[in-house]
């Protein structure tokens, strides 16, 4: 590529919102076609926009075109540093630092004898149970995560056995996936890709169709959260290990058929993300059909899925495919009382919230990310679409929306300097 056909810096020269919009865009893969779909406009208006033929947009499509294009600050799409909002990046947790180093750490000081697996298998267990029961989820298993790391990787290091080393590998593997839940959206994409990394190797090393499900539903979900040129990154992934599992799941245990419905869920939700709406319920329905499978009160300790989650996983297909009514009618359905799961409770209110918001009714909209506050304030506090739908509700014409929209913004650390 010549110098004269590379795509300029943002920030090289002061340049109209338009131009920051295309580069944007143009960076991420996407048509005009596709954002103007996105953010309900014509591909006419966001040409036009581009060109700087229309007047900067209101700040409500402004936000709407951030969340299209997954613009993590506002700045780089308005380019007024004024506008210094991080939307899909949460503050880094003050545990961070500890985790980084526990993972960082090389080689693992082996001075000392690792646990055995059955203890850290128990420890394990109990992280998970606590980060479903804690509204500060984050914290709980902030404090747990460097020693679980430190003695999951001893205990892989010390193993006498081929057996043995294939099962501290299974937990070490599911350590790192609990790892992921603590390092997503923060401030750290690479230590978050390490992780990731990392968790793929020690499930196929421990062999373990848990364990390598739980590592490809996190790995899918990162890819896809990279942007849309990373989709068929995501399906790789999802795709290739559901056809592993698919031959054990007549005879799989409960959390690998658990894991299969989940990886097929993740496949809905890649197909939503891409505005294939025909194929998403498809795959939405056929990971219904698995959760019918599983004890009506199931709940896998990982990824939630089970039979009451499906209706959760339905408003977020419908969100995604960005369809107002769809999204609003599945919100009002889909009860969260029965999700077990605080922090995957709270996600859900989100969900809804953004259904109810598409659907134009931000009274109710606001009401429901207060919901999500009580249930997990740093679920809500990390996600980008609450925090986008925060901002926007802060400038809302109604002084009433303006003011509770600012209490929660407040709340949530949206508006701290």
């Amino acid at each position: 590529m010549s110098h004269e056909d590379a795509t300029p810096e943002p920030y090289a020269e002061p340049i109209a919102f338009g131009q920051r919009m295309q580069i944007l865009r143009q960076r991420r893969g996407m048509s005009r076609v596709v954002l103007g779909g996105l953010v309900g406009m014509s591909t006419s208006w966001v040409k036009r926009v581009e060109k700087g033929q229309l007047h900067t947009p209101s700040l409500e499509m402004i936000l709407r075109i951030a969340e299209a294009l997954r613009v993590h600050n506002l700045a780089e799409l308005t380019g007024r540093q004024s506008m210094q909002v991080d939307l899909f990046t949460g503050p880094g947790h003050p545990r961070l630092p500890a985790v980084a180093a526990a993972i960082n750490a090389f080689p693992v000081d082996a001075s000392r004898e690792a646990p055995s697996i059955a203890h850290l298998r128990a420890r394990l267990d109990g992280a998970w149970s606590a980060r479903h029961k804690a509204p500060n989820h984050r914290e709980v298993i902030g404090a747990l995560l460097p020693d679980l790391i430190t003695d999951a990787q001893l205990a892989v290091r010390q193993s006498d056995s081929s057996a043995d080393r294939r099962a501290a590998q299974a937990v070490l593997s599911e350590v790192y996936s609990l790892s992921q839940f603590f390092l997503a959206y923060q401030p750290d994409a690479a230590l978050l890709w390490r992780v990731a990394e990392r968790g793929l190797v020690a499930a196929q090393e421990s062999e373990d169709p848990h364990a390598i499900g739980v590592a490809a539903w996190l790995t899918t979900q990162a890819h896809r959260d990279a942007g849309n040129r990373h989709f068929d990154a995501a399906d790789a992934v999802n795709l290739a290990t559901l056809e592993y599992l698919r031959p054990l799941l007549p005879d799989a245990e409960t959390n690998v058929l658990a894991i299969a419905g989940a990886l097929e869920f993740e496949a809905a939700y890649t197909e939503a993300r891409r505005g294939s709406a025909g194929t998403a319920w498809h795959r939405w329905e056929t990971a219904r059909r698995m959760a019918d499978r599983l004890p009506a009160d199931y709940h896998h300790p990982v990824t939630s899925f089970g039979p009451t989650i499906m209706g959760a996983h339905a408003v977020t297909v419908a969100v995604e495919l960005h369809s107002g009514n769809e999204s609003a009618r599945q919100a009002a359905r889909a009860e969260a009382t029965a999700i077990k799961s605080r922090p995957r409770r709270a996600r859900h209110r989100i969900e809804q919230a953004r259904g109810y918001h598409l659907d134009n009714q931000p009274e109710t909209a606001l009401a429901t990310l207060a919901q999500a506050h009580e249930a997990a304030p740093e679920t809500i506090r990390y996600n980008g679409y609450a925090r986008r739908i925060v901002l926007e509700e802060t400038e809302a014409a109604s002084p009433d929306r303006r003011r509770r929209a600012s209490e929660l913004a407040d709340k949530i650390g949206l508006l701290a300097a």
